[in-house]
């Protein structure tokens, strides 16, 4: 795939669709690389951190600090492979594994009551109080099975999410 001002050829195109589990359509994979890259000015090959805060829709995200951390330098591929949770072919399981990440921001594969309450604060800002946060956390907690000592693992978010119908859907415009 080279870079970023170069085409995809048909195998570029197919192996992307296969890294990403055929979530998107040939037609949808070429308009994700055209906007790829639009984002990488630099036309390196990857986009940083400061080249995705240039979408609007994401600089405006709550939680795009923490999102940052989980597309900063990515390749091509990756970049798919990371939006491909939001699409609407994406699974359940899918769709968890991109929210236990956020939730799980220094990576050891494990969610505790302070990373959880940390989201909470992200997402309803001055809204509620610390205070509340943990109350509605620790009940939550408690209504699933858990503590605020609990450390909750992927197979856990599974286990309590997997239930509910979960809609990170994105439209991707073929042009």
């Amino acid at each position: 795939m080279g870079t970023a001002s170069s085409m995809l050829t048909q195998y570029d195109i197919e192996e992307v669709q296969e890294h990403c589990n055929n979530l998107f359509s040939q037609q949808e994979i070429v308009s994700l690389y055209q906007r790829f890259c639009q984002l990488d000015r630099n036309a390196k090959g990857f986009i940083s951190a400061d080249e995705f805060l240039s979408v609007p829709e994401f600089a405006m995200n709550p939680l795009s600090q923490r999102l940052l951390k989980m597309v900063d330098g990515l390749n091509f591929k990756d970049f798919v492979a990371f939006l491909s949770a939001f699409s609407a072919k994406a699974n359940a399981q899918q769709k968890i594994e991109l929210i236990f990440k956020v939730f799980d921001s220094d990576r050891n594969g494990k969610v505790s009551f302070k990373d959880i309450l940390e989201v909470l604060k992200d997402l309803s800002g001055s809204f509620m109080s610390d205070d509340q946060r943990e109350e509605v956390l620790s009940q939550v907690l408690k209504e699933a099975g858990y503590t605020e000592d609990s450390y909750l693992t992927l197979d856990d978010f599974i286990k309590v999410l997997g239930q509910s119908d979960l809609k990170m859907d994105v439209e991707v415009p073929v042009d």
